[in-house]
């Protein structure tokens, strides 16, 4: 039995599965990643500053009017669709087996294709508030703003709820998305390098029975885990509905 017709096998048998999800995912939907030769870091951009830097809270802080524009032009892809492999996870959801999906994407994505318990450990672009008052206000409604955007309410800077570089990770998600992991018997991890903490490190709190890593280049983790498979995400997903999953 190879390791595709083994993690089909794995997937069929699963009663608590756990996807645990990074920028590769989203790649076949037309969102960049952020450290291959094409994304978001190695991107040449109009700013005088690391897109590191720009994604910190203390650029957001210092530079607000920059660090939105940025935003908006290289992070935003309000078009951008759910594409098989957001799909296949999502149909894995039946009466017989929960799937709990910890996902570092910020682009709701795996909401849109139907999973319906998705712990978001960096936030989402669709959600955005008032930092005085709490007001919310969605993707639309900071798409629609030029410059710094004002709360209606009260005039206070409206943010985006998304995790930048300097802010703690919101406790109650990852609360959830270790839960969820240490409750599967199953962990699927997809399209992350897993360099990434501390979210990389929430893998150790696995101890069911199968953990395998679905990335198109090698990780560190790789020779941990009980499946690996070096491919494309969306080839891999389609290859195990061939076998009937």
């Amino acid at each position: 039995m190879d390791q595709m017709e083994r993690l089909a096998q794995v997937l069929k048998n699963s009663k608590r599965l756990c996807v645990f999800t990074g920028a590769g995912i989203s790649v076949p939907s037309g969102i960049p990643d952020f450290r291959s030769a094409n994304g978001l870091y190695n991107t040449k951009t109009k700013y005088p500053y690391a897109p590191e830097q720009m994604i910190s809270h203390s650029f957001f802080v210092g530079h607000s009017e920059m660090f939105l524009d940025f935003y908006k032009s290289v992070m935003l892809f309000p078009d951008a669709k759910p594409n098989d492999a957001h799909r296949f996870f999502a149909s894995l959801e039946t009466p017989e087996r929960t799937v709990s999906v910890v996902t570092q994407n910020i682009d709701g994505l795996h909401q849109a294709a139907g999973s319906t318990n998705v712990f978001e450990l960096h936030g989402s672009v669709h959600r955005n508030y008032c930092q005085s008052c709490g007001k919310f206000f969605s993707l639309d409604d900071l798409l629609k703003t030029d410059g710094v955007p004002r709360c209606d309410k009260c005039g206070g800077v409206i943010k985006p709820d998304v995790v930048l570089y300097e802010e703690p990770l919101n406790e109650e998600v990852v609360y959830g998305a270790v839960n969820a992991i240490r409750k599967a018997d199953v962990m699927v991890v997809v399209g992350t390098s897993l360099v990434v903490y501390p979210a990389a490190s929430y893998l150790r709190y696995f101890s069911g029975d199968c953990l395998a890593l679905i990335n198109k280049s090698e990780t560190a983790f790789d020779r941990d885990a009980d499946i690996a498979l070096n491919d494309d995400v969306v080839r891999v997903v389609h290859q195990l509905q061939q076998y009937g999953v």
